[in-house]
């Protein structure tokens, strides 16, 4: 009978193969050694679970056992390479049980954080990645060098479908070539989805010709799956070019229906309850986020304001996932939105939450001017 916990050990000399997903957790252990709640987190997320098996067999462990291959007792951090054999391609849901699920809950830990992930070449071709991404947006909005600057319409519940669409216009030809949904207007009472799109073109299609310019409307088509991609249908006919949703409420799956769904939409994902595992010691870091949303195929994603508006995070956190990262789970050169991915686009990062213009020479500072603002 084995037990798969003791199974798993510490290889220090392993370098991750090519055909290895590899994870880094910051590991708070509770009772334990790090090195025994390394063994722990390793086996509950792949092979094992509490007590000895019967059918667990020797080849089944020599087959699929992640490895443990970095220990800092110092920082707590832990990497782990698991053979991308225990994995569904093309499934993100399947990929999360593992690596981020049952060891949230585990007696052992007092902390954990899912802080990074690096996907071999087989898991990565198996998504999609971004239909249009930074270069097909720059094509169509005819925006070349330059951030786009854009608004969200405000009050956020509030107005009726012409009274957005109004507010919409005003943007439009104050400057700003995109406007946006909140993330809490879907199709209320006081605004329907369907009035608020007709509205809202038209009064795009009269900021463009007054304008002369390529206007945006990133309407929010967050709902059930099902309603969801009715929303996406709908606003393909009518003629605009994106949708939005809220990708962490939707969940990854409804996001990954959408982004095969194939209808030629550019795909904003809003960020929101992000913070809710984000922030803190114990839970999933936002680089991580960032890297699923961007496999998955999200042309465009919120990844913070360098606490230069009013949602907390770092400068440090929001410049490590817009660009560059010193870490040695980070494949490649270049900003984690950009880097060569196999061919996988890149995507356009999302500057939002209380910026006014006197931050934007800063933030283009920090963030470089591949940002929509």
């Amino acid at each position: 009978m084995s037990n798969a916990y003791g199974s798993v050990n510490y290889f220090e000399k392993y370098a991750p193969g090519k055909n290895d997903l590899v994870c880094e957790y910051r590991v708070e252990p509770k009772g334990i050694t790090l090195e025994r709640a390394a063994q722990h987190i390793a086996a509950e997320s792949s092979i094992g679970t509490w007590t000895g098996l019967a059918t667990l067999t020797q080849g089944i462990i020599r087959r699929l056992k992640p490895k443990i291959f970095f220990i800092d007792k110092r920082s707590g951090l832990v990497r782990i390479a698991y053979p991308a054999d225990l994995f569904e391609k093309g499934n993100m849901p399947q990929v999360l049980s593992s690596i981020a699920g049952n060891i949230f809950g585990m007696d052992v830990l007092k902390k954990l954080r899912l802080e990074d992930i690096t996907f071999p070449k087989s898991i990565m071709g198996s998504f999609s990645g971004p239909e249009f991404g930074i270069g097909g947006i720059r094509k169509m909005t005819g925006v070349k060098k330059r951030p786009l600057v854009g608004t969200i319409v405000k009050p956020k519940l509030g107005l009726g479908s012409r009274e957005h669409a109004k507010a919409a216009y005003n943007a439009w030809v104050g400057g700003c070539d995109i406007v946006k949904d909140d993330e809490n207007l879907t199709s209320q009472s006081f605004n329907r989805f369907d009035e608020r799109l007709k509205e809202t073109l038209k009064m795009r299609d009269r900021a463009e010709s007054e304008t002369g310019e390529k206007k945006m409307y990133m309407i929010n088509i967050t709902a059930e799956t099902g309603e969801m991609m009715k929303r996406a249908k709908k606003a393909k006919k009518a003629g605009n070019e994106y949708a939005m949703i809220d990708m962490l409420t939707s969940g990854f799956s409804a996001l990954q229906t959408l982004r095969a769904s194939e209808l030629g939409l550019v795909i904003h994902a809003h960020r929101a309850g992000h913070a809710a595992f984000t922030r803190g010691k114990h839970g999933i870091s936002m680089l991580t986020i960032a890297k699923i949303a961007r496999l998955i195929g999200v042309d465009q994603l919120h990844i913070g304001t360098a606490r230069l508006g009013k949602m907390e995070g770092s400068p440090e956190e929001v410049v490590g996932i817009e660009q560059e990262i010193e870490s040695g789970m980070i494949k490649g050169k270049g900003h984690v939105l950009e880097q060569d991915w196999f061919g996988i686009k890149p995507v356009f990062a999302v500057a939002s939450g209380g910026l006014y213009a006197g931050a934007v020479p800063k933030l283009i500072r920090i963030m470089g001017s591949n940002i929509i603002i």
